[in-house]
């Protein structure tokens, strides 16, 4: 075969390959739709289909134009758009500015209107300026939706009780009254079964319940209104779709240029805006039904939404949409949930279901006629009603943005769309302004001690009042400034600093303080910029004299020195976490098993705290076999206890660079007569790693697209593999992970470099690749998060990802960055240096799993070290 690896080359091949089909036989072809886009196309077209009939009465819109919509919306749209999965068409939200272009301009007219607003949006688009309409306060946009939704439910409500709405929405709720009085029995029953049955249908309980809403409930309802219609023979009024061949086209527009301006800018405003925020919740859907393991987790990737192509995609549908006679399109986010909850996992669903549309509006016509005109108006109440959402109200209430939202939602009612929405935006930059403007300052006295108390934020706008606070304080006294917000721009913190410095020469304290008491410091100076809490104390300077000598060494003061720091800065902040421990106890989620080495902070490379970690650290991170420690059990009563005691999740042995035990490993004699000191023999336990290194039947460890840098760095590797496999032999480890609650992982941390690497999982067997992959700075992924927790089933769910979110939190933080140290670690020597090491390479007759994932450089000097390494053995 042509794909075979030659047969001189070592390959790295996992045991479990990835399922494959044979070869499609000549003339077959595979069909490139996905089932499930099939079977969601269905749905959002069962969906799709009554509500672009009942938007199109309500707004006054020939029916025909509320099909073509959708046809467009999902065929034009679905595909140049840059939301694969959001279903567009004919939206409620243009209902109100639809319906009201038509009686002041026609129909012809408002389907040019249409067009013109689809080429703004590709001007818009072409600008990339979609994301700037995400800047919108989200109370102004749930505040022009509810006063939509509003306007809509009013208005079909006259035609659910068998009349004709009026032009404004004040005047169709003054006009309520007297068509009450005279309702129409048959209207009014037709729709009263269609809300029935719209809020009944979600809520069937039990699993035939379950089964019967896959129906959506849209499609029952109009489908059980028209029945009722047709077999109780009421007289009401139906879908009449003439023919298309009569069908109404856009014309020139005519009317005055300002408000056929202003109506160009509203479509293009409001279904901007709608899509644009319909693509951004689609995102969240998809992401949702990834994490909770649905078919975007199974399926294809979907990709998340590129706002300027959706707009495009957007302008180009209302174009096509206003040239045929459609209504506006916009992305709508009821089909769009319902076409991400059906499976959907490519833009091939909202296709197809504008193709049904299409098929429909051609071969349905005398079925599409049968349905009575009170149902969709019914229908598209109950939609309106919806757009006023509780969930939204909630939101806004609890960020304080309440007064935004009324605003918006009556301006939109009263005066109309674009009006309401800039009395909404004035309303926002009136709330903010007061917010930023709004400090309250109070002064109190307490146990001798003055209190002044600043809520708000800390502008120049309240300088004056802060400065006649401060000032008039009595001299020499001790005062307490706390500070509540969020913000203090330059003129009050001058302010505040320089009557600081006056209070302190007079003789007073002061202490400035944040809402919860802790103390706010004063900034370090530039010249005291390098000291971190993980600087070295040989690094710290602040504020010390200190002698010319750069090499003096860290004394016992430095010590004290250092815990006084902590308990003036660090145990204030984690005082009470330590106090729940205290109380709760240990809860580890791993055990931790590293080297005893000064430059190994593991709180600091993993980003954990107080009881994330059960750490063990001894020289060379070695796991002494069962039985083989000789009267020194620490390690195995560690391990007995983390696993079972603390009962934790996993297990890390992390290596590191320029390790002192391995290299006293490499420079070791063997033999009897060597002294055997307490390092050389805790050291034993290290030998099987140095076979393992030399030997022929096992894979050579190493990191991922690079070979190691000399002999030492091997042995740290290879060390890593080899306790791991220590652990293995341990009875309570070999239980833990036979039931799948234990997962066992590599680390290696790179000194120098401060980068950390993480061992390739094991496969099925528990053998290893070998391989340590670099953990790049981003944050952990839910798959690896899930891997960690073992929530997939033990050891072959653990292929990848950090063992916990501890140590792949850590393995992204920021301060990696910040170990910028000189370091004399011989592990920096560069890569070529590996060509001499003599047992640094895999042997020539390697198992075919070693040697495939180094990068070409390694590829390059493979053969050399292979050589090297021969010649060793055989010498």
């Amino acid at each position: 075969m042509a794909l075979c690896p030659p047969p001189d080359r070592t390959t790295n091949r996992p045991d479990t390959q990835r399922p494959h089909s044979p070869p499609d036989a000549p003339g077959r072809r595979r069909l490139p739709i996905a089932a499930a886009d099939l079977s969601a196309s269905i749905s959002v077209f069962l969906i799709a289909l009554p509500l672009s009939l009942g938007i199109a009465l309500a707004t006054g819109a020939p029916l025909q134009a509320g099909l073509v919509a959708a046809a467009v919306g999902g065929l034009v749209a679905g595909r140049i758009g840059g939301a694969p999965l959001q279903v567009s068409g004919p939206a409620a939200g243009l209902t109100v500015v639809t319906a009201e272009l038509i009686q002041l301009y026609g129909w012809r007219t408002t389907c040019a209107i249409t067009v013109l607003a689809g080429l703004a949006q590709l001007g818009l688009a072409a600008l990339r300026v979609a994301r700037s309409a995400l800047a919108v306060s989200p109370a102004i946009v749930h505040g022009m939706l509810a006063g939509i939704g509003v306007t809509i439910a009013v208005a079909q409500l006259h035609i659910v009780l068998g009349g004709t709405p009026q032009m404004s929405t004040l005047d169709n709720v003054l006009g309520l009254p007297a068509q009450l009085a005279a309702h129409h029995p048959a209207a009014l029953s037709i729709s009263a079964l269609t809300v029935a049955v719209l809020l009944i249908w979600p809520r069937l309980p039990g699993r035939a319940g379950r089964f019967v809403r896959k129906l959506p409930g849209a499609l029952v309802a109009v489908a059980a209104a028209t029945a009722l219609a047709a077999f109780a023979g009421l007289a009401v009024p139906r879908v009449d779709l003439p023919s298309w061949s009569s069908h109404a086209l856009p014309g020139l527009p005519e009317g005055p240029v300002l408000g056929i301006a202003a109506g160009v800018l509203t479509i293009t405003l409001v279904t901007s805006v709608q899509s644009l925020l319909s693509a951004v919740a689609v995102d969240k859907l998809v992401a949702a039904r990834a994490d909770n393991g649905g078919s975007g987790g199974q399926g294809p990737t979907v990709p998340r939404s590129r706002l300027d192509r959706e707009l495009a995609g957007q302008g180009a549908a209302n174009v096509v949409s206003g040239a045929l006679g459609g209504l506006p399109v916009a992305g709508v986010a009821v089909r769009s949930v319902a076409n991400v909850s059906a499976g959907a996992v490519s833009r091939n669903s909202t296709m197809l279901h504008g193709l049904w549309i299409v098929l429909a509006a051609l071969l349905f016509v005398p079925v599409l006629d049968l349905i009575p005109l009170p149902a969709l108006a019914a229908l598209v109440m109950v939609v309106g009603i919806q757009m006023v959402s509780i969930t939204h109200i909630r939101t806004v209430t609890r960020h304080r943005e309440i007064l935004v939202y009324a605003v918006t939602l009556s301006g939109v009612v009263l005066v109309g769309i674009l009006e309401g929405v800039a009395l909404g935006i004035a309303v926002a930059v009136a709330v903010a302004m007061h917010r930023l403007a709004k400090t309250r300052i109070t002064r109190a006295e307490r146990d001798g001690r003055h209190l002044v108390r600043v809520r708000g934020q800390l502008t120049f706008l309240a300088v004056p009042r802060l400065s006649r606070a401060l000032h008039q304080l009595p001299p020499g006294a001790h005062v307490v400034v706390e500070l509540d917000g969020s913000f203090m721009d330059h003129a009050a913190y001058e302010t505040l600093r320089d009557w600081q410095a006056s209070c302190i020469r007079h003789g007073g304290e002061v202490e400035i303080t944040g809402p919860a008491g802790a103390r706010i410091t004063e900034p370090d100076s530039a010249s005291h910029a390098c000291c971190r809490p993980w600087t070295p104390w040989r690094n710290h300077h602040c504020g010390e004299a200190h002698a010319a000598d750069e090499t003096r060494r860290p004394t016992g003061h430095q010590l004290a020195s250092g815990i006084g720091k902590f308990q003036r800065n660090t145990a204030p902040l984690v005082r009470d976490e330590l106090a729940r421990l205290a109380r709760e106890g240990q809860r580890p989620s791993q055990l931790f098993l590293t080297c005893a080495d000064s430059r190994l902070v593991t709180s600091m490379i993993t980003s954990s705290g107080p009881g994330d970690l059960f750490t063990v650290r001894n020289v060379g991170n070695l796991v002494p076999l069962p039985g083989e420690e000789s009267g020194d059990d620490s390690v195995a009563a560690a391990i007995e206890y983390a696993v079972e005691v603390l009962r934790v999740q996993s297990i890390t042995v992390c290596g590191h660079s320029g390790c002192g035990a391995m290299q006293a490993l490499l420079n070791s004699t063997p033999g009897a007569d060597a002294p055997q000191s307490p390092l050389r023999r805790w050291l034993r336990h290290g030998r099987p790693s140095l076979e393992r290194m030399g030997s022929r039947r096992h894979t050579w460890a190493r990191i991922s697209g690079r070979l190691p840098a000399d002999a030492v760095e091997q042995l740290c590797l290879t060390n890593v593999v080899q306790q791991l496999e220590h652990l293995r032999a341990y009875e309570s480890v070999a239980r833990r992970l036979a039931e799948g609650t234990l997962t066992l992982h590599g680390m290696y941390f790179h000194v120098g470099e401060a980068q950390a690497y993480l061992l390739a999982g094991p496969d099925e067997q528990h053998r290893y690749d070998d391989v340590f992959d670099l953990v790049p700075p981003s944050i952990a992924s839910a798959d690896d998060r899930a891997d960690a927790t073992g929530s997939r089933g033990g050891p072959a769910g653990a292929r990848t990802g950090a063992p916990v979110d501890v140590l792949s939190g850590a393995l992204s933080g920021s301060l990696a960055d910040a170990l910028a140290a000189p370091s004399t670690d011989p592990s920096t020597a560069p890569s070529t240096a590996a060509s001499a090491a003599p047992s640094a390479a895999p042997s020539a007759d390697a198992p075919a799993e070693g040697g495939s994932r180094i990068a070409t450089a390694g590829d390059r000097l493979a053969p050399t070290m292979i050589k090297n390494r021969t010649r060793a053995r055989a010498s």
